[in-house]
């Protein structure tokens, strides 16, 4: 089976990448920005019929688009979430290979959820910030587009590679320079945020499975169940064997306000003050998937606890010790 690859360099493609080399009934192409990708092709400003004709002289089986971008302003994360995949399905659509398309989605396509609900795929979208915008209207192009498709709308991915700036890699980080600094206690906002962390490697399994299946629509993946971050806090305290005091600053709702470190008693200096960031999913405080169709459509179970996750998290920060 021949697999093109959108996005192999990112968080997601790497991991998605190295499942399908290790299939040895996969034959993989990369696309992507970079120089490392086997054909250097940007989404956002490629036009369709020059991916449409490299796709038709590669022929493969499945598309994969692991591609996108979290970070940026609307028009940024328009062009490079919905754009880009308004050319992937144009140039599916002209051209003669008839291949699958694997889209990936995310929860932030959701919005905000009840506390306490499980979010199915039936559940209507009302994204909260423009990133779960640009996502959902790219999911809407790929339903809408005719093609042999599925989108898996991935929820919080956690383990090895996770970006600093996302939740759980600014916990690792605060962690980090707690323990170098020798500090006794830490304190964190914002911990009462409750998401569902699914691992990246299952992530890739997922990729994999729904590219040899003929599930079409839309597909949640995630662990099905939410977890505090405060919990996960103590999990990554205990794995990374931080002794100090975890102490929960009060903090108002919306963004998430942590503190990267606290001095030691007798520093002359102030303590930092909160450094601000929005959750970029606008999800507010809960979001759990409801993972049955990936179960029963895909053959797909997450296989790796949170506790491994966070392991594998705190080892890369731990270098930078």
């Amino acid at each position: 089976m021949r697999v093109l690859l959108i996005g192999a360099n990112g968080y997601l493609g790497r991991f998605v990448a190295d499942r399908l080399v290790a299939d040895p009934a996969v034959q993989l192409t990369t696309l992507g920005r970079g120089d490392d990708a086997d054909v250097r092709f940007d989404l956002a400003s490629g036009s369709p019929g020059a991916l449409t004709r490299f796709l038709d002289a590669v022929h493969p089986g499945v598309v994969i688009n692991c591609a996108g971008t979290t970070r940026g302003g609307a028009r940024e994360l328009t062009r490079h979430n919905t754009v880009a995949v308004a050319t992937v399905c144009e140039a599916m659509r002209r051209s003669g290979c008839a291949a699958r398309l694997v889209q990936i989605g995310c929860a932030a396509e959701y919005g905000p959820s009840q506390p306490g609900s499980s979010t199915a795929e039936d559940a209507v979208p009302r994204p909260g910030g423009p990133y779960g915008v640009s996502k959902l209207a790219a999911t809407e192009l790929v339903l809408g587009s005719g093609l042999d498709a599925v989108v898996l709308r991935v929820f919080s991915p956690a383990g090895p590679g996770t970006p600093a700036g996302s939740p759980l890699g600014r916990l690792a980080e605060a962690m980090r320079r707690a323990m170098q600094a020798g500090d006794g206690e830490l304190k964190l906002g914002g911990l009462g945020v409750q998401r569902d962390f699914v691992d990246v490697r299952d992530v890739a399994r997922a990729v994999h499975a729904a590219s040899l299946s003929a599930a079409q629509g839309v597909v949640n993946i995630g662990s099905g169940r939410a977890v505090r971050l405060r919990d996960a806090a103590a999990v990554l305290a205990r794995v990374a064997g931080y002794g100090g005091a975890l102490h929960e600053l009060d903090s108002p709702p919306g963004p998430v306000r942590p503190v990267l470190g606290h001095p030691r008693p007798d520093s002359d200096h102030p303590a930092p003050a909160p450094a601000a960031f929005p959750y970029p999913d606008g999800c507010g405080s809960w979001q759990q998937a409801d993972v049955r169709t990936a179960r029963d459509r895909l053959g797909w179970r997450p296989r790796i606890n949170l506790e491994e996750s966070l392991a594998d998290i705190w080892m890369e920060a731990a270098c930078r010790i």
